[in-house]
């Protein structure tokens, strides 16, 4: 199984428009942040985890040509607006499968109606086939994919679990009965927004207790924000089995 993270920045993405803060203003390309997601391989298999407003960029810069689907944390736009993008697959593929919470549904259609209407249709609008998800397995190409249920301040969120991976996003609070499904991990990812408490993200301590609580081989952590501080200073300070993730950062399990 080959993880592309395809964008690893908070809502923002870094830098922000218009921001001097130092990190914004950094010449390391780790320090340059799309919104998040991340692209999950293996067979002849491709999944997209969320689809922000940099998924045209995310989609070229990662070189995708196809995609089986894509899997949906939550419906907040730096995880949903690049929806309208993924024409070019409908082109060439056909109606594209996309894989929500039921209330997720409900707020693309509400963005997207002209996707999901059947009335009148314009051309060239693409056409998508609809999974609900709930908290029970689920089958992608030939894996059933684990969610991990946890609450984004007070709205549900998944994560999901691939085999011995699993993405975590935009959580902050996870009850224990969800995190024994993460035992035995090859690989966690998940969301560290900066050192300062924030009410509906895991900041850097909370993440790493999370991390201990797992315990799996590696972690990696993702949607981060400026303010967390530049990525190689970061870096030096984590736990020798933590890393801070970055765009187009290639893992293999």
């Amino acid at each position: 199984m080959k993880i592309t993270f395809l964008g690893t920045g908070t809502s923002q993405g870094i830098p922000i428009i218009g921001s001097k803060h130092p990190v914004c203003l950094s010449a390391n390309p780790k320090d340059k942040r799309l919104r998040v997601s991340v692209l999950v391989e293996w067979d002849n298999y491709t999944y997209v985890i969320d689809c922000g407003p940099d998924f045209r960029q995310q989609m070229l810069n990662a070189n995708v040509s196809k995609i089986d689907g894509i899997v949906f944390t939550h419906e907040h736009a730096d995880h949903t607006m690049g929806l309208d993008d993924i024409r070019p697959f409908f082109f060439k593929q056909g109606d594209i499968d996309l894989y929500a919470h039921k209330r997720v549904f409900k707020a693309l259609k509400k963005r997207f109606d002209y996707i999901f209407t059947s009335k009148e249709k314009y051309p060239g609008v693409p056409s998508v086939k609809e999974h609900i998800i709930k908290n029970v397995p689920f089958q992608l190409g030939n894996l059933k994919v684990l969610p991990i249920d946890g609450l984004h301040y007070r709205l549900q969120v998944f994560g999901f679990r691939f085999k011995d991976f699993a993405y975590l996003t935009d959580m902050k609070t996870v009850e224990s009965k969800e995190i024994k499904k993460l035992q035995n991990l090859e690989v966690l990812v998940v969301n560290a927004l900066r050192e300062e408490p924030h009410i509906s993200h895991f900041n850097l301590e909370e993440a790493l207790d999370f991390i201990n609580k797992v315990k799996p081989k590696r972690a990696y952590l993702t949607h981060i924000s400026h303010h967390l501080g530049f990525h190689d200073d970061v870096q030096q300070n984590l736990p020798e089995n933590v890393f801070l993730a970055y765009d187009n950062l290639q893992i293999t399990i």
